[in-house]
């Protein structure tokens, strides 16, 4: 019994809670937040009254931006029971058979009537809804609905939906991954609960997020990162618990040569520091360029006096007393300081962390998802691979994934390289008309996956000095024609 209650809770929406709301086809990710005000698809509402309901539940947005659970009902409506014509021949779409005008819409609206009896009155109010066959009818339908429904779905997330938004809204922004793709590489890559998986993407952190929901909070997920930082608005939005981020890594992918070959001081307090504006702006305040004197030497002396009397007042003015805003001043930079250093022995933690876990090179798989070339990454990072384990690389383009595949064959120590691509197409299913979906997405991109293998190390070396005594054979032979 007290299972079923926590099952319950944990498919109840919580405050605090990420959640992706659903119209449709369209998606967007979104936290519950007390009295805040969430704008989806030019429609405002407050989501205060989805606390408690299950995820999943659909909602009709009431005036003042108040959802209130859809109650169920009947799947037959009154428009089902009008008459349909034959063909549609002689129906002209000239704009004129819908009688009522975009004011009475809004007056209806204003009312209060709900979305089925605004689409009611649209139909009673068109002069070639009933000439129209059954299928035209039920697509006028639809269609409206659509523009005139006033609900909203809220969903829990997952790598799947949040893939379908993601590819929906914005697909440049996760390198055009589909969700079947994204699925594709999850299953190669061999990921499982316990696993430590080594994951260099830049889709918005939709492919690392996806990793650790795989894992389940179990497991090591180290996040090789470019830049000054890593990214991971996608890993957000699943909304994970706390325990989830304790599994998760980082490393800066620039660093991975200097750990290969063993010089990598992870002691030092910022390995990347670098001068930043703000720290050359305060040291150039501090320490102003001197100008150089022009003009007539009489003007150079009348300046240099000036200069003089406003250091003389400026020293006065600082011996006269107390400075609370110069004091004020100087807190704010201590506790600057403080925060600095603080972030740094934090990120001089997680580097140390990170390498100690990538040094004993016994990482289970690798999971490569970028809009960077592909080839030096790959080549970098499977170093860190156990025997016997999977890689996945992915690339919007093939030719990229053609190069790997060259270098890997040429290399060694990888077999079952498979270079691959999806073609998903959707489907309408309706009684007599069922065909595929006029719009759909091209492609999904390309996979490129395989497995490590242990070389042994006698064969190689005897097959490369074979490689090396060859043109010398060839030589010898020459000569002795």
């Amino acid at each position: 019994m007290a299972d079923n209650v926590e099952e319950d809770s944990l498919d109840r929406i919580k405050e605090g809670d990420y959640v992706v709301l659903k119209r449709g086809d369209i998606f967007k990710a979104v936290q519950i937040q007390p009295k805040k005000k969430v704008i989806f698809e030019k429609q405002w509402f407050f989501l205060d009254n989805a606390v408690g309901q299950l995820h999943g539940s659909t909602f009709e947005i009431a005036s003042g931006g108040i959802l209130q659970p859809r109650k169920p009902k009947d799947t037959e409506s009154s428009t089902d029971a009008k008459e349909a014509g034959t063909d549609n021949r002689n129906i002209v779409d000239d704009g004129k058979s819908q009688k009522l005008t975009r004011d009475d819409i809004e007056n209806l609206k204003e009312q209060g009537l709900k979305d089925q009896e605004i689409i009611q009155q649209l139909v009673e109010n068109s002069s070639t809804f009933s000439g129209k066959t059954k299928y035209s009818q039920d697509k006028y339908i639809k269609k409206k609905k659509k523009k005139y429904e006033n609900t909203v779905t809220i969903l829990k997330p997952s790598c799947r939906i949040l893939a379908m938004m993601y590819h929906g809204r914005d697909p440049g922004k996760i390198c055009h991954l589909r969700y079947n793709m994204l699925a594709q590489m999850l299953t190669l890559a061999n990921i499982h609960a316990g696993s430590k998986v080594l994951v260099f993407e830049t889709c918005a952190g939709l492919v690392l997020g996806s990793v650790m929901e795989r894992m389940g909070g179990y497991g090591s997920v180290i996040q090789m990162y470019p830049g000054g930082g890593p990214v991971r608005a996608g890993v957000e939005s699943f909304g994970f618990p706390a325990h989830f981020h304790d599994m998760l890594h980082e490393f800066p992918i620039c660093h991975v040569n200097a750990l290969l070959a063993g010089t990598l001081d992870t002691t030092a307090k910022d390995p990347d520091a670098v001068p930043n504006q703000s720290d050359l702006a305060a040291e150039e305040e501090q320490n102003p360029p001197k100008a150089e004197p022009t003009g007539s030497p009489e003007e150079i002396k009348m300046e240099e006096i000036k200069m003089e009397e406003i250091k003389m007042e400026t020293n006065s003015g600082a011996d006269d007393g107390y400075n609370p805003a110069k004091e004020e001043r100087e807190k704010r930079i201590e506790a600057k300081a403080q925060e600095k250093k603080v972030k740094q022995e934090d990120k001089r933690k997680k580097l140390a962390s990170a390498a100690a876990l990538l040094e004993g090179r016994n990482a289970d798989g690798l999971v490569i998802a970028s809009r960077f070339h592909p080839c030096p990454v790959l080549m970098g990072l499977i170093k860190f691979l156990s025997p016997s384990r999977p890689f996945v690389v992915y690339s919007q383009y093939k030719e990229p994934l053609i190069e790997c595949y060259t270098k890997l064959k040429e290399l060694g120590g990888t077999v079952n390289l498979r270079l691959t691509d999806t073609w998903l197409r959707h489907y309408q299913v309706l009684p007599n008309r069922t065909h595929p979906l006029l719009l759909m997405s091209g492609g999904g991109g390309y996979i490129l996956s395989g497995t490590t293998v242990a070389e042994d190390q006698s064969k190689r070396a005897g097959s490369r000095r074979a490689e090396e005594l060859a043109p010398k054979r060839l030589k010898v032979e020459d000569a002795d024609g």
